[in-house]
């Protein structure tokens, strides 16, 4: 199966990513927009995995132990990898040290059972767009500077889960595999 580690979104932060996705669409009605109900945010990305492997992944991230929740907020947009050839249009994440540390924590464990590290450095975000072809977006700029650095709410973390991933015409469709809650979850 197609699976990656994430931490999945409270309905009420869905709404608010669906509003903001709403009043930028017309100023990138050719990006792909991503459906609310399939953001999250992503801690490690593993592929394609054997079932053996996804037992393995599972006693793996078990054994992390329990961490502590955490609350992020969702501020601030931007481009990947920049505005002058954007692949993806994205929502930050206000990074708080649990969340770099619980994402650290993930890698060195996928890490000690194969898989590869990531070369880049963790980025939080959210993806709100996608663009096929890398060009710059100004009417999307000229919103986003509009609106300055608007904040879009707030969550708790308390657990995040192994999602597999099938990929159809019509979109990503995600199934939660297992969960891995914090120590007060």
């Amino acid at each position: 199966m197609r699976a990656f580690i994430a931490i999945d979104l409270p309905d009420n932060i869905r709404a608010a990513l669906r509003h903001a996705q709403t009043s930028f669409r017309s100023a990138a009605p050719a990006a792909r927009w991503t459906q609310p109900e399939g953001i999250h945010l992503t801690l490690k990305f593993l592929g394609e995995v054997s079932d053996r492997k996804v037992a393995e992944v599972c006693e793996s991230l078990k054994k992390l132990g329990r961490f502590e929740v955490f609350v992020i907020g969702l501020k601030g947009f931007g481009f990947f990898p920049d505005a002058r050839r954007p692949r993806v249009f994205w929502i930050g994440v206000e990074e708080q040290p649990s969340l770099s540390r619980l994402a650290d924590q993930v890698e060195e464990a996928m890490a000690g059972i194969g898989f590869a590290r990531e070369e880049r450095a963790f980025r939080p975000h959210l993806t709100l767009a996608r663009f096929r072809v890398p060009q710059p977006q100004p009417a999307l700029q000229a919103l986003i500077a509009q609106q300055g650095e608007q904040a879009l709410g707030n969550f708790k973390v308390s657990e995040f889960f192994l999602f597999e991933s099938k990929l159809s015409p019509q979109g990503a469709e995600y199934r939660r595999v297992e969960r891995f809650p914090s120590s007060n979850g």
